[in-house]
C-alpha cells in the first residue's frame, strides 16, 4: 500500500481498513489478515504502557515501536503517530521529529488538530513527508474537552470541524482521521473532501475505519467506548490458558514425558 494506492480507494469507492499495532508479531498478524494500513499509535501509553491516557508518551516510545512494526511489515502503510509536544512547539520541530518518523520506517505520520498546525502539515507535506490529520476527539487535548467526550454536536464546532478538514487538505494531509463525531458531520466532511476520511466512532460514512488492535481483539477492557466493536475475546481465552498452565504445574501434569528430553 502506497500514499497515491490509499487516496485511490476513494475515488474506487472501496473502503479503507486501518488498525493500530505495536510489535513484529501483530504486525504479521495484521498483514496476514490483509489489513491495508497500520497506524502506530500513541494509544500504545494506554494499552502497552498502562497509563491513564496518551500524554506522557515520548517520540523514543513511538520510534521503538515504530521500528518494529516497520521491520516486521511487508505490504502495509506504515504510518506513525506523532506524540505530545513532538510537533506542537514550532514547524522546526515538526519537520525534525516527522523525518525521524520516516528514518525509523514510518512511510507517513499523524497529527492532531486543525487551524492550530495547519502550517506544521504544510511544512512537513511541503518537503514531501505525507501527513494524515485527525480531527474531533483528538486524545492529546483530553483535559481540554474534560474527558474523552464526542465532538462537533454544536453548530459552530461542526462548522469549525469542517473549515478545518479543509485547511488540512489544502495544507497538503493525504487522509484525515475523524474521531468521536456525529455520524451526519463526519458524512459531510466526507462528501466534501477528495481526501479520504478514516472514522473511529464517526459513524459508517467514512472512506475507512481505525480500531485499536487490543480493543477489536478483546484485549484490553478497562475502558470500551460505545464505538468498540470487540471481534473477539482474547483476555478471556488467555486467562483461561494461563490457569490452566498454573494448575498443570501445581498438580504434576505439566511437563509430561512429551515435553521432556531424554
Amino acid at each position: 500500500m502506497t500514499i497515491p494506492e490509499f487516496q485511490r480507494h476513494k475515488r474506487d469507492k472501496k473502503k479503507l481498513i486501518v488498525v493500530t499495532a505495536y510489535d513484529a508479531l501483530f504486525t504479521r498478524i495484521v498483514e496476514q489478515a490483509g489489513i491495508e494500513a497500520i497506524l502506530v499509535g500513541d494509544s500504545l501509553g494506554v494499552v502497552v504502557q498502562g497509563k491513564a491516557d496518551t500524554l506522557s508518551v515520548t517520540m523514543e516510545d513511538m520510534l521503538y515501536h515504530t521500528k518494529l512494526v516497520a521491520g516486521a511489515g511487508q505490504r502495509a502503510l506504515v504510518i506513525g503517530d506523532m506524540p505530545f509536544m513532538s510537533y506542537q512547539a514550532s514547524s522546526e520541530d515538526a519537520l525534525r521529529n516527522a523525518g525521524r518518523f520516516l528514518q525509523a520506517g514510518a512511510q507517513a505520520i499523524k497529527v492532531e488538530g486543525g487551524a492550530a498546525v495547519v502550517d506544521r502539515v504544510a511544512a512537513m507535506t511541503g518537503i514531501g513527508i505525507p501527513v494524515m490529520g485527525h480531527l474531533g476527539m483528538t486524545p492529546q487535548s483530553v483535559h481540554r474537552y474534560g474527558g474523552y467526550k464526542v465532538q462537533g454536536k454544536e453548530l459552530d464546532h461542526a462548522a469549525a470541524l469542517l473549515k478545518d478538514a479543509k485547511d488540512l487538505e489544502a495544507a497538503g494531509a493525504f487522509a484525515i482521521v475523524l474521531e468521536a463525531i456525529p455520524t451526519e458531520l463526519a458524512k459531510r466532511v466526507t462528501e466534501q473532501l477528495t481526501i479520504p476520511t478514516i472514522g473511529i466512532g464517526a459513524g459508517p460514512h467514512c472512506d475507512g475505519q481505525v480500531l485499536v488492535l487490543y480493543d477489536l481483539l478483546g484485549l484490553f477492557d478497562d475502558f470500551v467506548p460505545k464505538f468498540v466493536k470487540p471481534y473477539a475475546h482474547l483476555k478471556t481465552d488467555a486467562l483461561q490458558a494461563l490457569r490452566r498452565y498454573k494448575e498443570e504445574v501445581e498438580s504434576g501434569a505439566f511437563p509430561s514425558d512429551s515435553e521432556s528430553y531424554h
